[in-house]
């Protein structure tokens, strides 16, 4: 099916996300961890996508990265959780904070988050425990890159929001040494700045 894609935001709703790509405009439901990590509308983004189908309709959920689309996938197998409800769970935390919370098996960690009563929680616990892992951190492509954060933190941004606009700026980013960094530090400024 579809793994992604990539359009310009035409508009972000509570719960949705709309992607114009080409001459089609995507309508997507979307957490409110996905809608805080994507640019204002106008400009371009990359959502990974997931179709779920049902008797009475289609429904093409959008996520930010391959992580939070795993962490929605396993959720979707523990009995109870719906679509719907694996994307509540997502808006209130992040898809790294999820798996620290499974990790420690903190059932009341879970019981915090909006629509999660104690036997949910229970149950994504039993059922996900050691299932899930982190992914592999990209510090070092932030320690390759680390005169653009000090740049960053000279112009008074702090060191760990310049270190995340960093690895984030650095996906995708190809070219000559010099066209890469000015690159890195246009997109990690404009994501400092929004």
């Amino acid at each position: 099916m579809w793994n992604s894609i990539t359009g310009r935001i035409t508009e972000k709703g509570e719960d949705s996300l709309f992607l114009q790509a080409g001459a089609m405009e995507w309508d997507l439901s979307v957490s409110g961890y996905t809608l805080s990590k994507l640019p204002s509308p106008g400009n371009e983004a990359r959502i990974y996508t997931y179709l779920h189908h049902k008797e009475d309709g289609m429904r093409l959920f959008g996520f930010f990265d391959e992580v939070e689309r795993n962490v929605f996938n396993e959720l979707l197998k523990v009995g109870g959780i719906g679509p719907k409800g694996a994307l509540k769970i997502l808006s209130g935390i992040s898809p790294e904070g999820f798996l620290r919370t499974l990790d420690d098996g903190d059932v009341d960690g879970l019981c915090r988050l909006p629509g999660l009563g104690k036997k949910t929680a229970q149950k994504i616990v039993l059922s996900l425990r050691g299932k899930l892992t982190m992914p592999e951190d990209d510090d070092n492509k932030v320690e390759e890159h680390s005169e653009i954060v000090d740049s960053l933190v000279n112009m008074g941004f702090e060191r760990k929001q310049a270190k995340d606009a960093v690895k984030k700026a650095t996906i995708g980013v190809t070219g000559s040494k010099t066209q890469v960094e000015g690159e890195i530090f246009r997109l990690a400024l404009v994501e400092l700045s929004s």
